[in-house]
């Protein structure tokens, strides 16, 4: 399995990435060694997690979360947010 997600870095900015294990690219990201934007912008906090598939799949649900505004951002982690309550 592969996931997409957004963490939001300590200056309120968003990153997004896709992994094979979450908790340990998040441990990653939160020590400092994970991807270069987000080494001087941590702890990070994981605002929305997408299971899928295959690494294609991966790589393009990542783009088309890139391709958002920060507002589109942030409405699809409250989406995803009220489908887990549903």
């Amino acid at each position: 399995m592969f996931y997409v997600y957004i963490v939001e870095c300590k200056d309120g900015t968003l990153y997004t990435g896709w992994t094979v294990d979450i908790e340990k690219r998040l441990t990653a990201h939160n020590r400092g060694k994970g991807a270069k934007y987000t080494r001087s912008r941590f702890p990070v906090v994981l605002k929305y997690l997408e299971q899928v598939a295959s690494k294609p799949e991966a790589f393009q649900k990542e783009y088309s979360i890139k391709q958002l505004t920060r507002e589109q951002k942030y409405q699809l982690i409250a989406q995803s947010k009220s489908d887990q309550i549903t």
